[in-house]
């Protein structure tokens, strides 16, 4: 596989911001999750024992605020034991090569979004034309060229443990992208959502950043199989988790989270749907 590790040649810094840019949530004693700009990041372990593991890699030129937020956490020159991607989109791997030459540390992904992270394929383009409002229309500018990350980047466990991280596994959530996964804790039920569903809606522009609560799909300009992104809205919905921290959104607990979700599945058709764009499936039931 190519040693050489590169971002695609559309990578550039997105100016989007929202008011919870540069906050960070204790959401349980072990998962801290952090804004940076539009987008969350998960600390995932104990800071009492220094092990942990990061989940995404933020938006672009994001990697000296990761590593800052990590060293507050865990103490100076600490590093997470891997890097767990839901899935590569630039939002969620926009840090990822300089984190990797700083730390040196595994990443790992679904095999299904090696492809996106191995320079062999590009993820089909944003839909501007799809119903939202003005991120939508902004999204053609997102980054959509696969990077690569050579041999950097492993296949997640095929028996759905996650490395370094012992009581978690990795559930695969597609509809968003090919290969999404969430993680999920049975002793806690807590969950890791990625873009499965999010608790923001992230086509709105005003609702990104005032970040208004509500329960919603994947974003919509970058989903591309609404059925599959359905089916795993049921599978998440199932668990009945406690806690979710999303890729986009505060996180959400308790009573307000099991009713989003609950309504999200029900309600899907009309919540998350789009009525046109490019990916949506006109004769859909």
């Amino acid at each position: 596989m190519d040693k050489e590790i590169s971002y695609g040649s559309d990578y550039k810094f997105i100016p989007a911001t929202s008011i919870a840019s540069g906050i960070g949530i204790e959401v349980l004693p072990d998962l801290y999750c952090h804004t940076i700009q539009i987008v969350n990041i998960c600390l995932v372990g104990n800071p009492e024992t220094k092990n942990f593991v990061l989940v995404d890699a933020g938006m672009p030129d994001s990697a000296n605020e990761i590593i800052s937020v990590t060293e507050e956490r865990f103490g100076a020159n600490s590093r997470p034991q891997a890097i767990i991607l839901t899935h590569g989109h630039f939002d969620h791997v926009g840090a990822i090569i300089e984190l990797i030459n700083h730390w040196n540390v595994p990443v790992y992904a679904h095999e299904l979004e090696l492809p996106f992270l191995t320079g062999k394929l590009s993820y089909p383009e944003p839909d501007p034309t799809v119903e939202g409002g003005l991120v939508a229309k902004m999204s053609p500018m997102f980054p959509n060229e696969p990077i690569n990350l050579g041999d950097h980047i492993q296949t997640l466990p095929s028996d759905g443990s996650v490395p370094h991280l012992s009581g978690c596994r990795w559930i695969h959530t597609p509809g968003h992208t090919p290969g999404h996964v969430s993680l999920f804790r049975d002793q806690d039920r807590s969950l890791i959502a990625g873009d499965a569903f999010i608790t923001v809606k992230q086509d709105s522009l005003y609702k990104v950043l005032t970040q208004e609560m509500e329960i919603n799909g994947p974003p919509r300009y970058l989903t591309t199989d609404w059925q599959a992104a359905w089916e795993s809205v049921k599978t998440l919905e199932a668990l009945k988790p406690t806690v979710a921290v999303t890729g986009h959104g505060k996180p959400l607990s308790g009573e307000m989270l099991a009713n989003g979700l609950n309504k999200l599945v029900s309600e899907f058709e009309q919540i998350a749907i789009p009525d046109y764009g490019k990916y949506v499936n006109k004769n859909r039931h």
